[in-house]
């Protein structure tokens, strides 16, 4: 099974929201999901990302991949750079 890191879109028409999910790769963008990792909210007024910094490098560990948008929130919150530093310090 392929896990990957996605957006899950919730939110009013014109009015998303986003559920940062551990999901396999096969399932639709709305539908199952594993493990909600963190939330993402694009709205200018409002921005806002939060995401769960252990679960997010324990699914990392396990070989999850996350979506282009995602490694982006990953890298911003620097999540990507301390998995990173790990992965260097196993070697």
């Amino acid at each position: 099974m392929a896990v990957k890191l996605r957006l899950k879109r919730g939110g009013a028409k014109q009015r998303p929201f986003y559920r940062i999910v551990a999901a396999d790769s096969r399932s639709p963008r709305d539908g199952r999901f594993i493990e909600i990792i963190g939330t993402y909210n694009p709205i200018p007024e409002n921005y806002e990302v939060k995401i769960d910094e252990e679960k997010a490098l324990n699914w990392l560990k396990n070989g999850a991949q996350p979506t282009d948008t995602v490694r982006s929130l990953l890298s911003k919150s620097g999540i990507m750079a301390k998995f990173a530093d790990s992965k260097k310090e196993g070697k």
